[in-house]
């Protein structure tokens, strides 16, 4: 019988094509690589470590039923954000745990509005975020983007934790790329809000 190929060393697009050969041992080697990430990103929307886990392990049973419709020429990370983003907003809407402020937003934009009012995003107003993250989200930050809406909360993670372009963004979240910039301007004009209303 052949040696067991090392999978560790493998890049992903092989990885996956084994899995969706059929290859247990190659499915799992993707979760090796991702849970930790899915779980991190999962966890930052629902803010409890045992609903993260069980959401995390959702998001590796879609990943696995779906593996056939993977196609290589897209980052396998985005595809993977993707479906755990998904899984946790549909949590979040089902529970009823997201925070939707109405006031001032009688419906929601629709895309074609939104990418009207595209614009580029400052680089001080980026760069004083990012400072902030460099220095590790608080408690207070946390709280934050906890109260964002799920879109939102999705794109600034994306942004400012998982350190994802815009282009990447849009892509993983299936969206215009101006959504994308609007989403991220109004959660951190939103942030702002709410750290200095903390402040006071």
């Amino acid at each position: 019988m052949a040696a067991l190929l090392d999978l560790s060393n493998l890049p992903d697009a092989d990885v996956v094509a084994l899995a969706q050969r059929g290859r247990e041992d190659a499915f799992r080697e993707l979760v090796r690589r991702y849970e930790r990430p899915v779980f991190s990103l999962i966890f930052r929307m629902v803010r409890d470590s045992a609903t993260a886990e069980d959401l995390a392990q959702d998001t590796f049973i879609k990943v696995l039923n779906h593996i056939d419709k993977y196609r290589p020429e897209f980052k396998l990370s985005s595809w993977l954000f993707k479906i755990a983003n998904n899984v946790a907003i549909d949590h979040l809407r089902r529970r009823q745990l997201a925070t939707i402020s109405m006031s001032g937003s009688p419906h929601a934009s629709t895309a074609s509005e939104i990418e009207a009012s595209s614009f580029d995003i400052a680089s001080e107003d980026e760069s004083a975020l990012d400072e902030m993250e460099s220095k590790e989200l608080g408690s207070a930050i946390e709280k934050a983007i906890a109260s964002l809406r799920p879109e939102y909360r999705s794109c600034i993670l994306l942004r400012h934790v998982e350190g994802r372009s815009y282009e990447e963004i849009a892509a993983t979240l299936d969206l215009p790329l101006g959504t994308v910039k609007t989403y991220i301007h109004r959660a951190r004009h939103q942030l702002r809000e709410s750290l200095d209303h903390l402040r006071e």
